[in-house]
C-alpha cells in the first residue's frame, strides 16, 4: 500500500522560506510521477507544482514559479519543495501526491491522475 508523508510545514514570516518534504513508500518510488497540492480553508485544491518521473520536467502553478521549487531524491524515495519569498496568501495545507500510473506524463495544474494523498502539512505565513 502506497503511503505518502509529509513534514515540513510551519509558521514562516513574509519573505522566509520552508523546505516541505513528501517520503514515500509501498511501491516503486521512481516509476510515477509526484505533485504537491494545497487547500487553503475553501472548497478547492489548488496544484503547486509537480515533477515528472524521471525529474527532468517540473511544473509549477503560475502564482508560486520563481518562487518556488520541486524536487525529487529517487534514492531516498521522497520529494521536495522548496519555497522561498512566501507570502501572507500561501497559507494552506500543502499537500504530496502520487500518480495512478508508472511512466504517466503530467498533466500540469488537474488532480486527476493522482491517486495517492498525503495527509497534509500547515503552512502559515505572517504578514
Amino acid at each position: 500500500q502506497v503511503q505518502l508523508v509529509e513534514s515540513g510545514g510551519g509558521l514562516v514570516q513574509a519573505g522566509g522560506s520552508l523546505r516541505l518534504s513528501c517520503a514515500a513508500s509501498g511501491r516503486t518510488f521512481s516509476f510515477y510521477a509526484m505533485g504537491w497540492f494545497r487547500q487553503a480553508p475553501g472548497p478547492e485544491r489548488e496544484f503547486v507544482a509537480a515533477i515528472s518521473w524521471s525529474g527532468g520536467s517540473t511544473y509549477y502553478a503560475d502564482s508560486v514559479k520563481g518562487r518556488f521549487t520541486i524536487s525529487r531524491d529517487n534514492a531516498k524515495n521522497t520529494i521536495y519543495l522548496q519555497m522561498n519569498s512566501l507570502k501572507p496568501e500561501d497559507t494552506a495545507v500543502y499537500y504530496c501526491a502520487a500518480d495512478r500510473s508508472p511512466y504517466a506524463t503530467v498533466v500540469a495544474g488537474t488532480d486527476s491522475q493522482y491517486n495517492y494523498w498525503g495527509q497534509g502539512t500547515q503552512v502559515t505565513v505572517s504578514s
